[in-house]
């Protein structure tokens, strides 16, 4: 089961790949996450970084400052290892960690393996940045980027 996870979770990063990826593509990305977020009412703070410049943030009611802090600490995994923050997470507890930061030796003020953080990756270029959600569980974090890159991507 757990290794059927992770391969699905590799898929979704395989798969959801941009052709090309500017400022305006960040915008435009960014604003369809935050009306998608609108319309079910969910309470979720969104950043999207390129190349580790923040280009798009927003803040939804119900959402807090703590949001902000989990979107920082899930996007720092996604850079660390170019994978998503689920992704890490789930993989580090089919290995048997019992606890992520301890067994990384990385500081958990500063990485979070929880679901939320998805790398944005280009063609021919990799991974150039996040696009992260918070305010939910981490499943459900997870799923709202994949669902909304797919729907933007149109795969």
């Amino acid at each position: 089961m757990e290794s059927e996870l992770l391969s699905s979770l590799l898929a979704e990063e395989e798969r959801l790949v941009f052709p090309s990826f500017d400022y305006q593509v960040g915008w435009d990305l960014g604003s369809a996450l935050r009306a998608a977020a609108l319309r079910e009412n969910l309470p979720v703070a969104i950043l999207i970084r390129r190349n580790g410049q923040r280009i798009f943030h927003t803040a939804l009611p119900g959402s807090s400052a703590d949001n902000d802090a989990w979107l920082e600490r899930k996007s720092a995994v996604v850079d660390r290892f170019g994978h998503s923050s689920f992704y890490v997470g789930c993989r580090a507890r089919a290995e048997g960690d019992v606890d992520f930061n301890v067994s990384s030796r990385l500081d958990p003020e500063k990485f979070a393996a929880h679901g939320g953080a998805f790398p944005l990756r280009v063609m021919g270029s990799g991974c150039i940045g996040t696009i992260a959600v918070s305010g939910l569980p981490q499943v459900d974090d997870h799923r709202f980027v994949v669902e909304q890159l797919a729907l933007f991507l149109g795969c």
